[in-house]
């Protein structure tokens, strides 16, 4: 998704998750007590292990981030670090990923489940048994129920407008549900492919078999809700918590305050450390003064997980003592350009493969903060944390990251353009994306290629600006700046909805290049059915290879960011699940 870090896979990992019936390990052999072990340290300690082992308790966390969350309501929520955040604090699901660094992060295992699902009829059902004696922060029960309340809330866009829809589109296999607030049975229950025969169990029925499925079980969307706390479009006030924490105040756009859930059971719960006391989330301050506050030791983290600052970068790479508390963290992001299939000129290939020729690589990842702050460069959409990308995968020779200036002219010769064109450039108005779009702009006059920066409100930009075809061809859109990430950590989970002509919508679409070719169609629904991970890999190399022969999108980098971390932090390790900091095995030293 546009707003989220990827997680990151591979296929030995995949494997294990599909095979694995074992559940997670005890606080023992959890991510903070190591025995006294001392963890790595200095710069990109956080990539190679626990950095501050410790199982001590007590404290408050301060965490801070520009803007707010865009909601939080698990079930409205999209950003990464929102997802992070819930899962680490307020909202706990039927499984979750490992809270550990490395690959065993990537594996999923039962959180309120007592145990992975009994899989029947073809991997077509799904049979899930509670833990017992599984509370609310209210001390009621946690039921069945609650899971299939929360899924059957998910297809209520009149509230739920954002967020994951997968569930949606997997479970409603033509009934057409119209969500719990129009649901005419009346327990609210009327979702026919999940049942709840006891309290205790929930049967999900697929109509066909989807090797992602438990992943989209994973997210707090899929996390339990009560009926009888819903509170409809005010939940995100006070969302009833299932973890180790709930809220105590919320000024929406300010601050947040968590406290200690005292109807948490650690007994119950092997992934979540519960360390701090309080958690405190400052919003809106400026992201140079977060920098600041960051590097003086006022607060502890930066909950976007997107980088210092361009300016903050010297301050730190430079002084030995500031670096040493830094990790330069490939987050599973591609950011690219997204090149209109529908917009003349570049309805004709070759236009788009001069374009392609024409860019310098290497001077868009100098914008965006250089290999340490900005990323590697990329050679095909499928990040490196991907099972099924291959650096070699390279249709238009691009790893040295330099414009290929004669190619590119041939390919205006080939398409009717020998003296260039114009065309318009879609961007953000932020300031990293923006001087990325001027690189680009440089690149494309050295061809003759003249191309116009539109920037745009940020809010609104994914959504109705790029997101909307019919408005994408009014503007002229030729160009399209975009990133992305995996919304889970396969394949699928990551290029699917980019390059799915199925999937093209009239707003909230991410197919923004509009690629609707019938052999990638064709073979995305291959990797559909195919559970062997290795196998599905290979089937998304050549949907891969097939989405770079459109030439209609060009990757530039693979996201890297630079961030900084308190020294007083204790259990600091880079998740691979979501290219950041795990922050619920955070503590603080006192």
């Amino acid at each position: 998704m546009n707003k989220r870090p990827g997680a990151l896979v591979t296929a030995a990992v995949t494997a294990s998750l599909l095979l694995s019936a074992c559940g997670g390990g005890t606080s023992s052999d959890n991510t903070s007590n190591n025995g006294g072990a001392k963890g790595p340290s200095g710069y990109n300690a956080a990539l190679q292990g626990i950095v501050n082992p410790s199982d001590k308790k007590g404290g408050t966390l301060k965490l801070t981030q520009n803007s707010g969350f865009d909601s939080t309501d698990p079930q409205i929520a999209y950003y990464a670090n929102a997802w992070n955040f819930m899962k680490g604090f307020y909202v706990r699901a039927l499984l979750t990923n490992q809270a550990k660094p490395g690959p065993d992060g990537l594996k999923l295992v039962p959180d309120l489940a007592a145990d992975m699902p009994t899989i029947e009829d073809g991997a077509k059902k799904y049979t899930f048994k509670l833990k017992p004696g599984l509370k609310y922060e209210d001390g009621s029960p946690i039921t069945s129920k609650d899971f299939k309340y929360a899924v059957e809330r998910i297809f209520s866009s009149e509230v739920v407008n954002a967020g994951p829809k997968y569930l949606v589109d997997v479970l409603d296999q033509g009934q057409k549900y119209p969500g719990v607030y129009k649901d005419t049975d009346p327990n609210k229950m009327g979702l026919k492919s999940v049942q709840t025969p006891d309290d205790s169990t929930i049967v999900f029925t697929l109509k066909e078999p989807n090797s992602d499925f438990m992943y989209l079980l994973s997210m707090p969307a899929a996390g339990p809700i009560p009926q009888a706390k819903d509170t409809g479009e005010k939940y995100a006030q006070h969302p009833i918590s299932s973890g180790p924490y709930k809220f105590e105040t919320f000024d929406e756009g300010k601050k947040l305050t968590l406290v200690r859930n005292e109807n948490w059971d650690p007994k119950s719960d092997t992934v979540r450390l519960a360390l701090p006391d309080r958690v405190e989330v400052t919003f809106g301050t400026a992201v140079e003064e977060i920098d600041n506050e960051l590097l003086s030791g006022e607060v502890d983290l930066d909950i976007a997980q997107t980088g210092v600052q361009p300016g903050t970068q010297p301050k730190i790479l430079t002084q030995p003592d500031k670096k040493k508390n830094t990790d330069s963290v490939l987050t599973g992001f591609i950011r690219y350009v997204a090149i209109s299939t529908k917009v003349p000129p570049l309805d004709n290939i070759h236009c788009r493969k001069a374009v392609q020729y024409a860019l310098d690589k290497v001077a868009m990842q100098t914008a965006r903060g250089g290999p340490d702050a900005g990323g590697a460069i990329a050679t095909n959409m499928l990040p490196p944390t991907i099972a099924g990308h291959d650096d070699a995968d390279d249709v238009f020779n691009t790893k040295s990251g330099k414009p290929q200036i004669d190619k590119a002219k041939e390919e205006l010769a080939a398409c009717g353009k020998p003296g260039g064109f114009d065309i318009v450039i879609a961007t953000r108005n932020n300031g990293k994306e923006y001087k990325t779009a001027e690189a680009l702009q440089q690149s494309m006059a050295a061809v003759g290629i003249n191309a116009r920066l539109d920037p745009q409100d940020p809010s609104q930009y994914f959504r109705s600006i790029i997101g909307t075809p019919t408005n994408v061809h009014s503007k002229g859109y030729g160009l399209m700046m975009a990133g992305w990430g995996a919304d889970y950590p396969t394949a699928a989970g990551f290029l699917q909805v980019l390059v799915d002509g199925r999937a093209i919508s009239a707003s909230g679409n991410n197919n923004y290049a509009e690629i609707d070719d019938p052999a990638i169609n064709k073979l995305i629904d291959q990797a559909k059915d195919e559970p062997d991970p290795t196998k599905n890999a290979e089937i998304w190399r050549q949907i891969n290879k097939l989405v770079s022969d459109t030439a209609a999108y060009m990757p530039f980098t693979y996201d890297k960011a630079l961030n900084y971390r308190n020294p007083r932090l204790t259990n600091c390790f880079v998740t691979q699940y979501y290219g950041m900091l795990d922050f619920g095995s955070l503590g603080v030293m006192s």
